[in-house]
């Protein structure tokens, strides 16, 4: 099973932390940054080959990092040299390390404690048609309203109530991305509201901690839900 980790954008909110520092390498703690968090619970659950994306402060990425042996994986790099080409645009563009089976994709910005053992398990059975899942989380704050339901059969909703959150952690087949060209900057919720209508992702709501670490609050936060101990 392969990932990717989505570390390519700006990380407008974090500022000015992030005018220096790119958002995947802000600190948790004395041990792990988010994205060396995310690695090493990837690398629990057998992932061994990780693609990352690359574009604001790439390079402090790539020299953080490296080849990824600390963490127990091979990590592979796809450089976004116009910059950020978006969520599908960049995932597009990543195809070619990311191999013809379904694979796992995880933003670079959030904290939680999930088992990707049972994201793998839901990867394996994706088709070219049934291409997709996301893992959808009870609605914080920040977004009350929700992205999207949850129908009776387990796929992904635009009516079924209630909504829930995108978490964003998702599996994909690479078909669901065939029709961006490389390089093409292309935003990822048309093609997932797309996929909703068509009846063709699916949805599973996460049980297991969470948090989208998308400003400096909530930063604060996540380093506290660290140094608690509520999530190891």
């Amino acid at each position: 099973m392969r990932a990717m980790i989505l570390s390519a954008g700006r990380g407008e909110r974090l500022r000015p932390l992030t005018d220096v520092c790119p958002k995947p390498l802000l600190s948790l703690s004395n041990k792990d940054t988010l994205i060396s968090r995310t690695l090493r619970l990837l690398s629990d659950a057998n992932v061994q080959d990780v693609v990352i994306n690359l574009a604001w402060l790439g390079e402090k990425i790539e020299q953080a990092l490296g080849d990824g042996s600390e963490f127990g994986v091979q990590i592979h790099y796809s450089k976004e040299l116009s910059g950020s080409l978006e969520t599908a645009g960049g995932i597009a563009n990543a195809l070619s390390l990311l191999g013809d089976e379904p694979f796992i994709v995880v933003n670079g910005d959030i904290l939680t404690d999930i088992d990707f053992n049972s994201v793998s398990e839901v990867a394996k059975q994706l088709t070219a048609r049934q291409s997709a899942c996301l893992w959808l989380v009870d609605n914080p704050t920040h977004n009350i309203q929700g992205d999207f339901g949850i129908d009776s059969d387990g796929y992904l909703s635009l009516s079924d109530k209630p909504f829930y959150t995108f978490s964003g952690i998702s599996a994909y087949h690479p078909n669901f991305f065939a029709n961006i060209a490389k390089g093409e900057k292309m935003p990822l919720l048309p093609l997932l509201r797309e996929g909703a209508k068509n009846h063709n992702v699916l949805a599973r709501h996460l049980n297991a901690n969470w948090l989208d670490v998308g400003t400096v609050e909530r930063l604060d936060k996540a380093r506290a839900l660290i140094a608690q101990g509520v999530i190891i």
